[in-house]
């Protein structure tokens, strides 16, 4: 199938190199992996980079950041190419989009962020902490310094919250996987609409896992993108082996206007 992608945005700076003569495999590989170090930063024990956007001519990003106690966060950074990074060393303070939801919106932890722009700024959904159970947090940004904490999307348990890249029918449109308060041993993906980005409703289930690879719970990736087709998403699936917890991506295309049905599935 060829398909042509909708509303996309030519980068001319993207990082690229060409599929190895030795490979026989759909996807490769890039050689300059790992492009972020876990030790970048003296404080990080770990760097997780999956919400990264062109901005002004080259890239920014939001990235999950452990320090030596294994406390999550999100900092903010900025390349020049795409590989050579300079993240922020301090997290990201947010301040509230509504002053009056500070005492009850406070920041408590940060991880899984993803980043889309939207009209006319960068919105940014994580797993954020509300009583310190996992549920789907949501900000935005103009410029990567400034950044507005807005109201959780749901209520806890809930994960792997991923935005559209434009409104559907007139609303905001977010998959979600609910889950529970551990590493979650089941997960299907939904799909919710908002007309504001506050109130959230209209749920839809999308689809669950099919094959052994992905068997215990599957999760959105990246932003989707728009084709002529309908929604390229891809995805993740977890296996749960003998040596623990095996993680997996495939994709699919969702139709165009009502992206809970699902036209194509990968079959591995």
């Amino acid at each position: 199938m060829s398909v042509k992608v909708i509303n996309g945005q030519a980068i001319p700076n993207m990082p690229w190199q060409d599929k190895p003569a030795d490979c026989n495999e759909v996807i490769w590989r890039d050689n300059r992996n790992p492009i972020i170090p876990r030790n970048l930063l003296p404080t990080s024990n770990s760097i997780f980079n999956s919400a990264v956007v062109p901005f002004e001519g080259k890239f920014a990003g939001v990235f999950r950041v452990d320090d030596k106690e294994r406390n999550m966060a999100l900092h903010a950074g900025f390349s020049e190419d795409g590989i050579h990074w300079n993240i922020n060393p301090t997290r990201i303070m947010f301040e509230q989009a509504e002053k009056s939801t500070e005492e009850v919106n406070q920041w408590g932890y940060g991880y899984d962020p993803r980043v889309c722009f939207i009209e006319d700024r960068y919105w940014v959904t994580w797993c954020n902490a509300y009583g310190w159970k996992p549920t789907i947090g949501v900000g935005y940004t103009y410029d990567f310094k400034t950044f507005y904490q807005c109201e959780n999307a749901f209520l806890p348990f809930n994960r792997n919250g991923v935005l559209f890249p434009r409104k559907i029918d007139g609303k905001y449109v977010m998959f979600s996987r609910p889950s529970d308060s551990g590493h979650t041993p089941f997960g299907d993906m939904y799909i919710s609409q908002s007309p504001d980005m506050k109130y959230w409703g209209e749920h839809r289930h999308v689809m669950g896992p099919l094959k052994g690879w992905e068997s215990k719970k599957i999760g959105a990736g990246p932003i989707p993108i728009e084709t002529d087709e309908g929604w390229l998403c891809f995805y993740h699936g977890v296996l749960e082996s003998c040596n623990g917890f095996v993680y997996s991506f495939s994709a699919c295309i969702l139709d165009k206007e009502q992206p809970w049905k699902v036209k194509y599935r990968c079959g591995e």
